[in-house]
């Protein structure tokens, strides 16, 4: 018996995540999404890992470059996300990077510059998995922001964490 997409959709909304951008760049061409599948799976050596759609431009440009950006976004970014995600409405011929600040480290992947923190990297490898692929990455740098408190993604909505004691 098979598990039909909707009711995955429908289990995995309950799974909380944060939210990240992923991005990257050539110099002269520039692309970024917004990601939930993300996880650290190595301090030694640092390797991340996120999946996207096998068609999406950041992937492609990924591939063509071999470098990327990962943001965590805060509590403050939602609208970063949204715009990222391809939700909001950008002025005629402006990218997802429309009004965001950035900054740069190593490989000059753009970094979103007030996120909670951020791993700049180089591509260790791509895994298929069905119309995804694993994305996994090295980290060569890495930092913090003033604000730590992360950004979170439930059933389809925002959300801050509050502290439990």
């Amino acid at each position: 018996m098979s598990v039909d997409a909707e009711s995955l959709k429908k289990t995995m909304r309950r799974w909380v995540s944060g939210v990240t951008v992923v991005t990257s760049s050539d110099g002269q061409e520039r692309a970024g999404v917004t990601v939930s599948s993300f996880t650290s799976i190595s301090v030694d050596p640092p390797l991340i890992l996120f999946s996207l759609q096998s068609f999406t431009p950041t992937l492609k440009l990924i591939e063509k470059t071999g470098i990327f950006a990962v943001s965590i976004l805060t509590t403050t970014q939602a609208h970063i996300s949204v715009q990222f995600a391809g939700f909001a409405a950008l002025p005629e011929g402006a990218d997802k990077f429309y009004g965001v600040d950035l900054k740069t480290a190593v490989t000059g992947a753009p970094i979103i510059a007030d996120a909670a923190s951020w791993m700049d990297c180089k591509l260790a490898s791509i895994y298929e998995a069905g119309l995804s692929r694993i994305v996994v990455g090295e980290v060569i740098s890495t930092g913090q922001g003033d604000d730590i408190l992360p950004l979170v993604y439930l059933n389809r909505g925002y959300y801050d964490l509050t502290k439990q004691e």
